[in-house]
């Protein structure tokens, strides 16, 4: 069975929910809450193993105030937010407080039912549109953050070691030497290196060097 506590500060809400849940899917309503405070106090009495989270709540602690405390108290119970907000700064917020899922109120009974039984199996659950967004906003950073990249970012750390022994004056068959690697996988190195930096001959690979200050003249 799943224990579910139920927090909206509507009663009417609160009853509809039960009706619906009580009973489906091995679902267990094991109590009522009307504001943030009882579902806490509730939740320490019958530890539920969902608490299905309204956030606006005029009247007491507020849904996101409540799921913070809850999952301090209780980290093993998941928090489901069911909500009218479909805002983004909302679900984000929600998901770094810890809360499990996030639902809105208009969703579908079987589309509820589902995202019950995925936060009380330990699964995360947010509905479409909103993983979309989440989605989109990842690929929007990630794209940012390749972009902020420059051409010595993009290169590995053996990469970056073969560039500093060139600057030295190093030769192919001393680097080798040096890093216990063969000559074959230095000239590789270098070759990865002109490609990546845009570069074509070893003065212009010693110059790149100087300009990023990895040899100091002192060194040369």
């Amino acid at each position: 069975m799943i224990k579910l506590l139920i927090c909206d500060d509507h009663a009417m809400v609160r009853s509809g929910l039960a009706m619906l849940l009580h009973g489906k899917h091995g679902i267990e309503v094991v109590g009522e809450a009307s504001e943030g405070d009882e579902a806490i106090e509730l939740a320490k009495q019958v530890l539920p193993d969902v608490v299905l989270m309204d956030l606006s709540m005029p009247h007491g602690k507020d849904g996101m105030t409540a799921t913070t405390e809850l999952k301090q108290l209780l980290p093993e119970t998941a928090v489901l937010i069911l909500t009218m907000h479909d805002d983004d700064e909302y679900l984000f917020r929600a998901i770094h407080i810890g809360a499990s899922g996030y639902i809105l109120k208009n969703a579908p009974h079987d589309e509820l039912l589902s995202a019950i039984q995925s936060v009380a199996q330990g699964n995360a659950y947010l509905y479409p549109t909103a993983t979309k967004r989440l989605m989109s906003e990842y690929l929007v950073k990630l794209n940012q953050g390749v972009a902020d990249k420059g051409p010595y970012d993009t290169l590995s750390e053996r990469e970056k070691e073969v560039l500093g022994w060139i600057a030295k004056g190093y030769s192919n068959k001393e680097i080798a030497e040096s890093l216990i690697i063969s000559v074959k996988t230095v000239e590789t190195h270098k070759s990865h290196l002109m490609e990546k930096l845009g570069l074509k001959t070893r003065p212009e690979l010693i110059k790149f060097a100087l300009k990023k200050g990895l040899l100091h003249f002192d060194e040369a």
